[in-house]
């Protein structure tokens, strides 16, 4: 009888262990939320001390965290992306300088329609967080100025989290800026004495990631706008290139590039390229 019963709890209890893990199998399965992404912190430093060739004794940092937060489940996905990038410098004798500055939010909503196309919905917001001087040491930006969102319907193909394409053919564009910038004449292609500019154009908004090897990855983040109500074939440009070797769990090389056509800002190509080597920590 106690051969039977200890048998018999043997078998129930090995029952409830393997309906207990096919219980959070499929709870992993149907999870609708995945979050990915990595913070960089790259630091550099030099010194010289009767070093005859010259040289000026140094120290600078950057910050990069690039994070994603998705939903897909039934008939909806819902992608989000953070990206904040920060970097300063010192020089001995001179002040602290910026060297890279930005932050950008993303999110993109879709409903399925057939296949691999969604109805969606977007919103894109840029600015930095700290003051820019130019060569003369004027300020000429700072949070907030500028800051760019855009929003708008459209229509979403999208292969996986890394392949998609976004249409939105009627897209509002908001252009901000504090008015000390425009007290005295245009500024960021918001009109003097203004602090908005408003503008309704097309955006095409396209994201491709891929291995390009083992500890190797590649992203690819386009977007494309022409303003319907001035000089619709002016397109503003915004292309941006990520390359993340991962050495270990957490040391990497980081590789950034980007370029930013935008005629009412700047008349020609902006460009920021990063490279460095830190600490990461990938989530």
């Amino acid at each position: 009888m106690k051969k039977f019963i200890l048998g018999l709890f043997s078998v129930l209890s090995l029952a409830s262990m393997q309906a207990q893990a096919q219980e959070q199998e499929q709870e992993e399965i149907v999870k609708p939320w995945t979050s990915s992404g990595h913070v960089g912190l790259l630091l550099n430093q030099s010194s010289f001390s009767n070093w005859q060739a010259g040289g000026d004794n140094s120290v600078s940092g950057n910050i990069n965290i690039n994070y994603d937060i998705n939903y897909n489940k039934a008939d909806y996905t819902w992608d989000n992306k953070i990206q904040l990038n920060y970097g300063l410098t010192k020089l001995k004798g001179e002040k602290h300088k910026k060297t890279d500055d930005r932050l950008e939010l993303n999110s993109l909503l879709g409903k399925e329609m057939v296949g691999n196309w969604y109805y969606s919905a977007f919103a894109n917001f840029k600015t930095q967080l700290d003051s820019g001087y130019d060569a003369d040491g004027v300020r000429n930006s700072h949070f907030m100025s500028p800051a760019y969102l855009q929003i708008g319907p459209g229509l979403l193909w999208k292969k996986s989290d890394n392949l998609k394409v976004n249409f939105a053919p009627a897209t509002s564009r908001f252009i901000l800026v504090h008015k000390h910038f425009t007290e005295l004449h245009e500024s960021f292609g918001v009109k003097q004495g203004k602090t908005m500019e408003y503008q309704l154009g097309m955006s095409i908004g396209g994201y491709y990631k891929l291995d390009l090897m083992e500890n190797v990855s590649m992203e690819n983040i386009l977007n494309l706008y022409s303003n319907y109500l001035d000089k619709p074939q002016n397109v503003v440009m915004d292309y941006q290139l990520n390359i993340v070797m991962t050495i270990n769990k957490y040391l990497s090389t980081n590789f950034t590039f980007q370029t930013i056509y935008d005629d009412q800002a700047f008349s020609g190509f902006q460009i920021r390229e990063m490279l460095g080597m830190g600490v990461n920590f990938t989530f």
